[in-house]
Protein backbone atom coordinates (compact mmCIF):
# COMPACT_ATOMS: atom_id res chain seq x y z
CA UNK A 1 0.00 0.00 0.00
CA UNK A 2 1.04 3.57 -0.60
CA UNK A 3 1.59 5.88 2.35
CA UNK A 4 1.19 9.60 2.99
CA UNK A 5 3.69 11.77 4.94
CA UNK A 6 1.39 11.30 7.95
CA UNK A 7 0.90 7.50 7.89
CA UNK A 8 3.32 6.78 10.76
CA UNK A 9 1.67 9.53 12.83
CA UNK A 10 -1.77 7.98 12.29
CA UNK A 11 -0.49 4.58 13.44
CA UNK A 12 1.25 6.11 16.46
CA UNK A 13 -2.01 7.83 17.44
CA UNK A 14 -3.81 4.49 17.39
CA UNK A 15 -5.95 5.05 14.31
CA UNK A 16 -7.80 2.12 12.78
CA UNK A 17 -6.04 1.84 9.42
CA UNK A 18 -7.39 0.37 6.19
CA UNK A 19 -6.64 0.39 2.50
CA UNK A 20 -8.36 3.18 0.57
CA UNK A 21 -7.57 3.99 -3.07
CA UNK A 22 -4.33 2.05 -2.71
CA UNK A 23 -3.25 4.03 0.38
CA UNK A 24 -2.95 2.95 4.01
CA UNK A 25 -5.40 5.46 5.49
CA UNK A 26 -6.95 6.16 8.93
CA UNK A 27 -10.63 5.20 9.06
CA UNK A 28 -11.24 6.38 12.63
CA UNK A 29 -9.45 7.40 15.83
CA UNK A 30 -11.83 8.11 18.73
CA UNK A 31 -14.89 6.84 16.84
CA UNK A 32 -16.84 8.11 13.84
CA UNK A 33 -19.61 9.83 15.83
CA UNK A 34 -17.19 11.59 18.18
CA UNK A 35 -15.04 12.73 15.25
CA UNK A 36 -18.09 13.88 13.28
CA UNK A 37 -19.35 15.98 16.19
CA UNK A 38 -15.86 17.41 16.77
CA UNK A 39 -15.85 18.80 13.22
CA UNK A 40 -19.40 20.15 13.52
CA UNK A 41 -18.77 21.88 16.85
CA UNK A 42 -15.04 22.65 16.99
CA UNK A 43 -12.17 21.67 14.66
CA UNK A 44 -10.76 18.48 13.15
CA UNK A 45 -7.89 17.62 10.82
CA UNK A 46 -8.11 15.23 7.87
CA UNK A 47 -5.12 13.81 6.04
CA UNK A 48 -6.16 14.12 2.38
CA UNK A 49 -2.66 13.75 0.93
CA UNK A 50 -3.91 10.81 -1.12
CA UNK A 51 -5.81 13.17 -3.42
CA UNK A 52 -4.40 13.79 -6.89
CA UNK A 53 -3.06 17.11 -8.23
CA UNK A 54 -2.39 17.86 -11.90
CA UNK A 55 -0.91 21.11 -13.18
CA UNK A 56 -2.16 22.48 -16.49
CA UNK A 57 0.06 25.21 -17.92
CA UNK A 58 0.80 27.25 -21.00
CA UNK A 59 -1.13 29.32 -23.55
CA UNK A 60 -3.57 26.46 -24.22
CA UNK A 61 -4.29 25.64 -20.53
CA UNK A 62 -7.74 27.22 -20.39
CA UNK A 63 -8.70 25.83 -23.79
CA UNK A 64 -7.83 22.32 -22.56
CA UNK A 65 -9.85 22.72 -19.33
CA UNK A 66 -12.83 24.02 -21.29
CA UNK A 67 -12.75 20.92 -23.49
CA UNK A 68 -12.47 18.29 -20.74
CA UNK A 69 -14.60 19.76 -17.92
CA UNK A 70 -18.31 20.55 -17.77
CA UNK A 71 -18.24 23.87 -15.88
CA UNK A 72 -17.24 27.19 -17.46
CA UNK A 73 -13.63 27.77 -16.38
CA UNK A 74 -13.49 30.96 -18.45
CA UNK A 75 -15.10 32.85 -15.56
CA UNK A 76 -12.20 31.97 -13.21
CA UNK A 77 -9.69 34.63 -12.24
CA UNK A 78 -6.46 33.91 -10.29
CA UNK A 79 -7.31 32.89 -6.73
CA UNK A 80 -10.68 31.32 -7.63
CA UNK A 81 -11.66 27.65 -7.26
CA UNK A 82 -14.40 25.85 -9.22
CA UNK A 83 -16.20 22.53 -8.70
CA UNK A 84 -16.66 20.64 -11.96
CA UNK A 85 -16.51 17.18 -13.56
CA UNK A 86 -14.95 15.33 -16.47
CA UNK A 87 -17.88 14.11 -18.63
CA UNK A 88 -17.18 10.90 -20.52
CA UNK A 89 -18.22 10.05 -24.07
CA UNK A 90 -21.19 7.86 -23.07
CA UNK A 91 -23.11 10.25 -20.81
CA UNK A 92 -21.44 9.44 -17.50
CA UNK A 93 -18.76 11.06 -15.34
CA UNK A 94 -15.05 10.18 -15.36
CA UNK A 95 -14.58 12.03 -12.05
CA UNK A 96 -15.58 15.16 -10.14
CA UNK A 97 -12.79 17.60 -9.33
CA UNK A 98 -11.72 21.11 -8.34
CA UNK A 99 -10.06 23.57 -10.71
CA UNK A 100 -7.72 26.13 -9.10
CA UNK A 101 -6.93 29.21 -11.20
CA UNK A 102 -3.35 29.85 -10.12
CA UNK A 103 -2.18 32.28 -12.81
CA UNK A 104 -3.59 33.29 -16.23
CA UNK A 105 -1.85 30.30 -17.87
CA UNK A 106 -1.52 27.99 -14.87
CA UNK A 107 -4.23 25.85 -13.25
CA UNK A 108 -4.29 23.02 -10.73
CA UNK A 109 -6.79 20.16 -10.99
CA UNK A 110 -7.53 18.29 -7.75
CA UNK A 111 -8.96 14.82 -8.42
CA UNK A 112 -10.16 11.89 -6.33
CA UNK A 113 -7.51 9.53 -4.98
CA UNK A 114 -9.09 6.40 -6.44
CA UNK A 115 -9.13 7.95 -9.91
CA UNK A 116 -5.64 9.49 -10.19
CA UNK A 117 -4.35 7.10 -12.84
CA UNK A 118 -7.66 6.97 -14.70
CA UNK A 119 -7.99 10.78 -14.70
CA UNK A 120 -4.38 11.32 -15.75
CA UNK A 121 -4.77 8.93 -18.68
CA UNK A 122 -8.02 10.65 -19.62
CA UNK A 123 -6.41 14.09 -19.59
CA UNK A 124 -3.41 12.94 -21.62
CA UNK A 125 -5.61 11.19 -24.18
CA UNK A 126 -7.88 14.25 -24.56
CA UNK A 127 -5.13 16.88 -24.69
CA UNK A 128 -5.78 17.84 -28.30
CA UNK A 129 -4.62 21.46 -27.89
CA UNK A 130 -1.10 20.87 -26.58
CA UNK A 131 -1.48 22.10 -23.00
CA UNK A 132 1.43 21.37 -20.64
CA UNK A 133 0.31 18.66 -18.20
CA UNK A 134 2.17 17.64 -15.04
CA UNK A 135 1.09 15.00 -12.54
CA UNK A 136 2.30 16.25 -9.13
CA UNK A 137 0.19 13.89 -7.01
CA UNK A 138 3.23 12.26 -5.36
CA UNK A 139 4.94 15.60 -4.73
CA UNK A 140 2.16 17.32 -2.83
CA UNK A 141 0.67 16.78 0.63
CA UNK A 142 -2.67 18.08 1.80
CA UNK A 143 -4.52 18.59 5.08
CA UNK A 144 -8.16 19.63 5.48
CA UNK A 145 -8.79 21.59 8.70
CA UNK A 146 -12.54 21.77 9.13
CA UNK A 147 -15.03 23.11 11.66
CA UNK A 148 -16.19 26.39 13.21
CA UNK A 149 -12.86 26.82 15.04
CA UNK A 150 -10.71 26.05 11.99
CA UNK A 151 -10.11 29.66 10.97
CA UNK A 152 -9.24 30.74 14.53
CA UNK A 153 -6.81 27.82 14.84
CA UNK A 154 -5.02 28.46 11.55
CA UNK A 155 -4.88 32.24 11.89
CA UNK A 156 -2.35 31.83 14.70
CA UNK A 157 0.10 30.38 12.17
CA UNK A 158 -0.04 32.84 9.27
CA UNK A 159 -0.02 36.57 8.58
CA UNK A 160 -2.40 35.98 5.66
CA UNK A 161 -5.82 37.29 6.68
CA UNK A 162 -7.87 34.10 6.41
CA UNK A 163 -11.14 36.00 6.89
CA UNK A 164 -10.36 37.78 3.60
CA UNK A 165 -10.44 34.48 1.67
CA UNK A 166 -14.07 33.88 0.59
CA UNK A 167 -15.54 30.41 0.04
CA UNK A 168 -14.04 28.72 -3.02
CA UNK A 169 -11.06 31.06 -3.25
CA UNK A 170 -7.45 30.66 -2.13
CA UNK A 171 -4.23 32.50 -1.40
CA UNK A 172 -0.60 31.40 -1.36
CA UNK A 173 1.52 32.49 1.59
CA UNK A 174 3.70 31.57 4.52
CA UNK A 175 2.14 29.19 7.04
CA UNK A 176 3.83 27.88 10.22
CA UNK A 177 7.10 29.30 8.89
CA UNK A 178 6.72 27.39 5.61
CA UNK A 179 6.63 29.49 2.40
CA UNK A 180 4.34 28.92 -0.60
CA UNK A 181 1.52 27.05 1.16
CA UNK A 182 -1.81 27.07 -0.69
CA UNK A 183 -4.52 28.20 1.77
CA UNK A 184 -7.85 27.24 0.23
CA UNK A 185 -11.30 28.02 1.68
CA UNK A 186 -12.74 24.71 0.51
CA UNK A 187 -13.65 21.38 2.05
CA UNK A 188 -16.16 18.57 1.77
CA UNK A 189 -17.68 18.63 5.26
CA UNK A 190 -20.09 21.57 5.21
CA UNK A 191 -18.58 22.72 8.53
CA UNK A 192 -16.31 25.40 7.04
CA UNK A 193 -12.55 25.54 7.12
CA UNK A 194 -9.51 25.35 4.89
CA UNK A 195 -7.51 22.89 2.82
CA UNK A 196 -3.73 23.36 2.82
CA UNK A 197 -1.37 22.16 0.07
CA UNK A 198 2.39 21.90 0.67
CA UNK A 199 5.49 19.80 -0.06
CA UNK A 200 5.71 16.42 1.74
CA UNK A 201 9.04 17.27 3.40
CA UNK A 202 7.40 19.98 5.56
CA UNK A 203 4.33 17.88 6.37
CA UNK A 204 5.09 17.03 10.00
CA UNK A 205 6.16 20.60 10.80
CA UNK A 206 2.76 21.82 9.62
CA UNK A 207 0.87 18.99 11.37
CA UNK A 208 2.54 19.69 14.72
CA UNK A 209 1.97 23.44 14.45
CA UNK A 210 -1.73 23.00 13.68
CA UNK A 211 -2.34 20.62 16.59
CA UNK A 212 -0.53 22.94 18.99
CA UNK A 213 -2.57 25.93 17.76
CA UNK A 214 -5.85 24.03 18.05
CA UNK A 215 -5.22 22.51 21.46
CA UNK A 216 -7.41 25.06 23.26
CA UNK A 217 -10.35 24.10 21.00
CA UNK A 218 -10.02 20.35 21.52
CA UNK A 219 -8.67 19.74 18.02
CA UNK A 220 -8.64 16.08 16.92
CA UNK A 221 -7.41 14.05 13.94
CA UNK A 222 -10.34 12.78 11.88
CA UNK A 223 -10.57 9.61 9.78
CA UNK A 224 -12.26 8.77 6.50
CA UNK A 225 -15.31 7.34 8.28
CA UNK A 226 -16.40 10.73 9.63
CA UNK A 227 -15.41 12.40 6.35
CA UNK A 228 -18.05 10.22 4.69
CA UNK A 229 -20.81 10.89 7.25
CA UNK A 230 -20.08 14.64 7.16
CA UNK A 231 -20.29 14.88 3.35
CA UNK A 232 -23.45 12.74 3.35
CA UNK A 233 -25.20 14.98 5.87
CA UNK A 234 -24.57 17.83 3.41
CA UNK A 235 -25.80 15.83 0.43
CA UNK A 236 -22.40 16.00 -1.30
CA UNK A 237 -21.77 13.31 -3.94
CA UNK A 238 -19.13 10.63 -3.47
CA UNK A 239 -17.53 9.33 -6.66
CA UNK A 240 -18.01 5.59 -7.00
CA UNK A 241 -21.28 5.73 -5.04
CA UNK A 242 -23.49 8.65 -6.07
CA UNK A 243 -21.72 9.49 -9.33
CA UNK A 244 -19.97 7.02 -11.63
CA UNK A 245 -19.06 6.35 -15.25
CA UNK A 246 -22.72 5.41 -15.76
CA UNK A 247 -24.42 8.42 -14.11
CA UNK A 248 -25.05 11.63 -16.02
CA UNK A 249 -24.32 14.95 -14.29
CA UNK A 250 -27.92 15.98 -15.05
CA UNK A 251 -29.30 12.86 -13.35
CA UNK A 252 -27.01 13.56 -10.38
CA UNK A 253 -28.34 17.10 -9.89
CA UNK A 254 -25.11 18.59 -11.23
CA UNK A 255 -26.74 20.64 -13.97
CA UNK A 256 -25.37 23.70 -12.16
CA UNK A 257 -21.82 22.64 -13.09
CA UNK A 258 -22.77 21.68 -16.66
CA UNK A 259 -22.58 24.91 -18.66
CA UNK A 260 -23.73 24.98 -22.28
CA UNK A 261 -22.13 28.34 -23.02
CA UNK A 262 -21.13 29.51 -26.48
CA UNK A 263 -17.74 28.26 -27.63
CA UNK A 264 -17.39 25.61 -24.89
CA UNK A 265 -17.40 22.27 -26.73
CA UNK A 266 -16.73 19.87 -23.88
CA UNK A 267 -16.83 16.07 -24.14
CA UNK A 268 -20.32 14.73 -24.98
CA UNK A 269 -21.86 18.23 -24.90
CA UNK A 270 -24.43 17.51 -27.64
CA UNK A 271 -25.78 14.40 -25.90
CA UNK A 272 -26.00 16.13 -22.52
CA UNK A 273 -27.68 19.15 -24.10
CA UNK A 274 -30.26 16.81 -25.66
CA UNK A 275 -30.76 15.13 -22.28
CA UNK A 276 -31.37 18.51 -20.66
CA UNK A 277 -33.98 19.39 -23.29
CA UNK A 278 -35.80 16.04 -23.11
CA UNK A 279 -35.46 15.45 -19.36
CA UNK A 280 -34.02 12.51 -17.45
CA UNK A 281 -35.74 9.26 -16.48
CA UNK A 282 -34.15 9.10 -13.02
CA UNK A 283 -32.78 11.57 -10.50
CA UNK A 284 -30.47 11.47 -7.51
CA UNK A 285 -32.46 12.42 -4.40
CA UNK A 286 -31.92 12.73 -0.70
CA UNK A 287 -34.27 10.95 1.69
CA UNK A 288 -34.85 10.65 5.42
CA UNK A 289 -36.15 7.56 7.15
CA UNK A 290 -39.58 7.82 8.77
CA UNK A 291 -39.45 4.25 10.07
CA UNK A 292 -36.40 3.19 12.06
CA UNK A 293 -33.69 1.85 9.80
CA UNK A 294 -30.35 2.66 8.23
CA UNK A 295 -30.11 2.83 4.43
CA UNK A 296 -27.08 1.10 2.94
CA UNK A 297 -25.46 1.28 -0.49
CA UNK A 298 -27.21 -1.10 -2.88
CA UNK A 299 -30.53 -1.40 -0.97
CA UNK A 300 -33.57 -1.21 -3.27
CA UNK A 301 -35.99 1.74 -3.11
CA UNK A 302 -39.66 0.93 -3.62
CA UNK A 303 -42.99 2.65 -4.18
CA UNK A 304 -46.01 2.04 -1.95
CA UNK A 305 -47.00 -1.00 -4.02
CA UNK A 306 -43.58 -2.52 -3.35
CA UNK A 307 -42.36 -2.07 -6.92
CA UNK A 308 -38.67 -1.17 -7.43
CA UNK A 309 -38.17 2.50 -8.32
CA UNK A 310 -34.46 2.91 -7.67
CA UNK A 311 -31.50 2.13 -5.45
CA UNK A 312 -29.59 3.60 -2.50
CA UNK A 313 -26.16 4.97 -3.41
CA UNK A 314 -25.13 6.27 0.06
CA UNK A 315 -26.67 5.91 3.49
CA UNK A 316 -25.93 6.19 7.20
CA UNK A 317 -27.34 7.03 10.61
CA UNK A 318 -26.96 10.81 10.84
CA UNK A 319 -24.78 11.65 13.87
CA UNK A 320 -26.41 15.10 14.13
CA UNK A 321 -30.04 14.17 13.40
CA UNK A 322 -30.06 10.66 14.91
CA UNK A 323 -32.15 9.35 12.00
CA UNK A 324 -31.35 7.27 8.92
CA UNK A 325 -30.47 9.40 5.89
CA UNK A 326 -29.54 8.45 2.37
CA UNK A 327 -29.12 9.33 -1.26
CA UNK A 328 -30.17 7.30 -4.25
CA UNK A 329 -31.49 7.31 -7.78
CA UNK A 330 -35.24 7.04 -8.25
CA UNK A 331 -37.57 7.29 -11.23
CA UNK A 332 -38.18 10.98 -11.90
CA UNK A 333 -41.85 10.83 -10.91
CA UNK A 334 -40.78 9.91 -7.34
CA UNK A 335 -38.12 12.63 -7.01
CA UNK A 336 -40.21 15.54 -5.69
CA UNK A 337 -39.47 16.53 -2.06
CA UNK A 338 -42.19 15.25 0.24
CA UNK A 339 -42.76 12.07 -1.78
CA UNK A 340 -43.03 8.96 0.36
CA UNK A 341 -40.83 6.08 -0.77
CA UNK A 342 -39.81 2.83 0.87
CA UNK A 343 -36.52 1.15 1.68
CA UNK A 344 -36.16 -2.59 1.18
CA UNK A 345 -34.10 -3.45 4.24
CA UNK A 346 -33.46 -7.17 3.79
CA UNK A 347 -37.11 -7.82 3.01
CA UNK A 348 -38.52 -5.27 5.48
CA UNK A 349 -40.36 -2.40 3.77
CA UNK A 350 -39.48 0.76 5.69
CA UNK A 351 -41.05 4.16 5.01
CA UNK A 352 -38.92 7.17 4.04
CA UNK A 353 -39.48 10.63 2.58
CA UNK A 354 -37.70 12.43 -0.23
CA UNK A 355 -36.09 15.66 1.02
CA UNK A 356 -33.81 18.29 -0.43
CA UNK A 357 -30.33 18.10 1.17
CA UNK A 358 -28.53 19.21 3.24
CA UNK A 359 -29.80 16.99 6.04
CA UNK A 360 -27.77 19.05 8.52
CA UNK A 361 -29.04 22.64 8.51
Amino acid sequence: MKTTPFTEKHIALGAKMHEFAGYNMPIEYSGIIDEHLTVCHSVGVFDVSHMGEFWVKGPHALEFIQEVTSNNAAVLTPGKVQYTCFPNETGGIVDDLLVYAYEPEKYMLVVNAANIEKDWNWCVAHNRVGAELENSSDRMAQLAIQGPKACETLQKLTSVDLSSIPYYTFKVGEFAGVPNVILSNTGYTGAGGFELYFYPEVAMKIWDAIFEAGQEFGIKPIGLGARDTLRLEMGFCLYGNDITDETSPLEAGLGWITKFVEGKNFTNRAALEKQKAEGVSRKLVGFEMIDRGIPRHGYALLNEAGEPIGQVTSGTMSPMRKIGIGMGYVKTEYSKPGTEIYLDNRGRKLKAQVVKPPFRK
